[in-house]
């Protein structure tokens, strides 16, 4: 029997709103080019709980997906599609840390659902690995454990994807972060005044399509087209990374005006980096929103579903959320974070 006064051993990571520069933290392009993004963290997190057994077992549970898994305790769990992420980090602990098996409970929740384009796998993660630093006291600065996240899920895991999300949800805040060879990355927080974060959060609202999508196969095609030196493809990444510059002097300077014409720039760009990116029902909403009154916006994340951001000045916040709901597409509140990962043990 496990007795109840054992410690629980909390964390939570924030999802993250790309807002420029977006696929230019992914190989090889990041590598070739170097690659810079700015994102900013918001109030919707990745949870993990871990409670220590004293029976030999391990217990994973994915209450949001409700998937649970229970195994005895070993030095290695096979990845085999079910709840890899856990088994990963898992292996990675074990291999690279305590040397030996572990026996807990992990209780892991997510508040978006996966597909969604806010970066929810990388940053549970980032939330898992937390707890366990947390648990075994781990000796993982920021970077370090945004590096460990990154490897797991792209190296260990063999997952497609960027850089940006790991350091987001471990950083938090707006950051504007630079990527190049060999996997550096540079994460620079910006100091953007109060009353700019809360009109941007006012203006800037976040659409869930009711769509998830599988990114990893918009990120192969975008991979691929650098590969291949398709040009516009490259060439649109290369306008990206302009855009992410632009985004960060337009927030610094409170030029909360340009960020709808930016935002507008970027998905023009963006839709060139790889076919599966935008279609006619993403098209469509985007005409909507700017026939209602938004200046400009974008899909979060690779593209393709998911949630979307629009920029709404002025009063044309309510007016672009009423137009879009003939679509089945539904408004999501949120508020802009300035902390990453917290960890924390009662």
């Amino acid at each position: 029997m496990m007795k109840n006064n054992k410690s629980i051993i909390r964390s939570k990571a924030p999802l993250r709103l790309g807002l420029a520069g977006g696929g230019t933290d992914v190989a090889p392009y990041s590598d070739l080019f170097g690659g810079a993004i700015l994102n900013a963290t918001i109030s919707m997190y990745a949870y993990a709980s871990i409670v220590p057994r004293n029976d030999g077992k391990i217990v994973f549970n994915a209450a949001d997906k409700e998937q649970r898994f229970e195994t005895d305790s070993v030095m290695s769990l096979p990845v085999n599609g079910e709840l890899d992420l856990l088994r990963g980090i898992y292996n990675r602990v074990v291999s690279d840390f305590t040397k030996k098996p572990l026996s807990f409970t992990l209780t892991t929740y997510v508040d978006a659902p996966p597909g969604s384009g806010l970066g929810t796998s990388s940053t549970l993660v980032v939330s898992i690995l937390g707890a366990f630093a947390e648990w075994l006291k781990l000796p993982l600065g920021e970077y370090d454990l945004a590096r460990l996240a990154y490897d797991i899920e792209r190296i260990d895991l063999g997952m497609l994807g960027g850089k940006q999300d790991q350091y987001a949800a471990t950083f938090g805040g707006v950051n504007f972060m630079e990527f190049s060879a060999g996997d550096k990355v540079l994460v620079n927080p910006l100091r953007i005044k109060e009353v700019y974060l809360n009109e941007l959060a006012h203006n800037l609202v976040l659409f869930y399509t009711q769509t998830s999508r599988l990114s990893s196969k918009i990120i192969e095609a975008q991979a691929k087209n650098v590969t291949n030196k398709n040009q516009s493809s490259i060439e649109a990444m290369h306008q990206l990374k302009i855009q992410s510059v632009m985004m960060k002097e337009a927030l610094l300077r409170g030029e909360l005006n340009r960020i709808g014409e930016i935002l507008d720039f970027g998905w023009k760009y963006k839709k060139q980096m790889a076919d599966e990116i935008s279609n006619p029902f993403i098209d469509q909403l985007y005409e909507t929103a700017r026939e209602n009154g938004a200046t400009g916006g974008k899909i979060s994340g690779a593209g393709g579903g998911g949630f979307m951001i629009f920029y709404c000045p002025g009063d044309t916040r309510s007016k672009v959320i009423n137009a879009l709901k003939k679509f089945g597409v539904e408004a999501k509140r949120y508020e802009f974070t300035g902390t990453g990962l917290t960890t924390w043990t009662i």
